[in-house]
């Protein structure tokens, strides 16, 4: 297939690209590689990309619709990555968080109903399930309890979605992540904060006292589930990506401090605005209709992340 990736100088576009790519697929490439975190990063994701078989990159913003229609020009399928991801930032920059993740998106399943596009795989987020307390979270499980701006934002991609399928019969399948990590993550997630804390001998900054669980889910096992997503290409379906485990914030502590081969100095804080204690995914929907089998945890995911970590700062 030809498919558009937006986001593809971002931690999961990248990796997904990567896949792609190897199995034979055409990728167009989108992303504006803005200074939301570190473009050097970005940068150096897609300097790995620049000149393999298959890949086209523009350097454009979902924000233009000029761009978006050149870059969807032809494709067979719309794999929609781009946005401003994250609880915390939004709190400093709501307007960026509206224009990307609400606008953007609108510029994207508009272009696809124009163009006649037979399918979009767009990302969700556990963050839509905002304050619900029932775990493991389910796709129906109700999801009007925005705690964050960000969930908002997913949960508006998802309406919209819903709502085009039902007007113009797009096939649209959303991705709700849970708290994806790997190699060439972003600077502002725990695991990378943690590891260059750890590592430049600084402490670590631990929130919610330490007592938080999370669903740790590792980049190969996400990509799995957006590829199959995209070669399912289910009429109108939202699925739970995660690992379907439910592991505690300081045993991922302890597995950084063991692959760093130091003990770090911590930090107990409170828990922020917008966060939630523990997040867990019910993926027996995605086992059931992606064949998603997640085969990381996090014992293999961090010392990988750490022996990146090393390799890619010269430590």
């Amino acid at each position: 297939m030809k498919i558009l990736l937006t986001g593809a100088a971002g931690f999961i576009g990248y990796h997904t690209i990567c896949k792609l790519l190897e199995r034979g697929d055409e990728v167009v490439g989108l992303d504006n590689v803005s200074n939301y975190y570190d473009p050097t990063l970005k940068e150096a994701r897609l300097k790995l990309l620049e000149g393999r078989e298959g890949f086209t990159f523009i350097r454009g913003d979902i924000l233009d619709r000029a761009t978006v229609a050149k870059a969807m020009n032809g494709v067979d399928r719309v794999i929609h990555l781009a946005a401003l991801a994250g609880v915390r930032y939004a709190f400093e920059h709501p307007d960026e968080y509206i224009d990307i993740n609400i606008r953007g998106f609108f510029h994207i399943i508009d272009e696809v109903r124009k163009q006649k596009v037979k399918g979009l795989i767009y990302a969700s987020s556990s963050s839509v399930y905002g304050g619900n307390e029932k775990l493991p979270a389910s796709e129906a499980d109700r999801t009007d309890d925005q705690i964050s701006l960000y969930g908002m934002n997913k949960k508006d991609n998802e309406l919209m979605a819903h709502t085009y399928h039902h007007l113009y019969s797009i096939p649209v399948t959303g991705l709700r992540f849970f708290t994806v990590y790997g190699p060439y993550g972003r600077p502002d997630m725990a695991l990378f904060l943690f590891t260059d804390a750890l590592l430049h001998d600084r402490p670590l900054s631990i929130y919610g006292e330490g007592k938080m669980q999370r669903d740790f889910t590792y980049v190969d096992d996400i990509v799995a589930g957006i590829l199959a997503s995209c070669d399912k290409n289910y009429p109108e379906e939202l699925f739970n990506l995660g690992c379907g485990r439910q592991e505690e914030l300081m045993e991922y502590v302890r597995l950084i401090e063991q692959s760093c081969g130091r003990e770090a100095r911590k930090e107990y804080l409170p828990m922020q605005p917008g966060d939630v204690r523990a997040s867990l995914a019910d993926i027996s929907r995605a086992k059931k209709m992606l064949g998603y089998e997640p085969k990381t945890r996090i014992a293999e995911g961090v010392p990988k992340f750490v022996e990146w970590y090393r390799a890619y700062y010269g430590l």
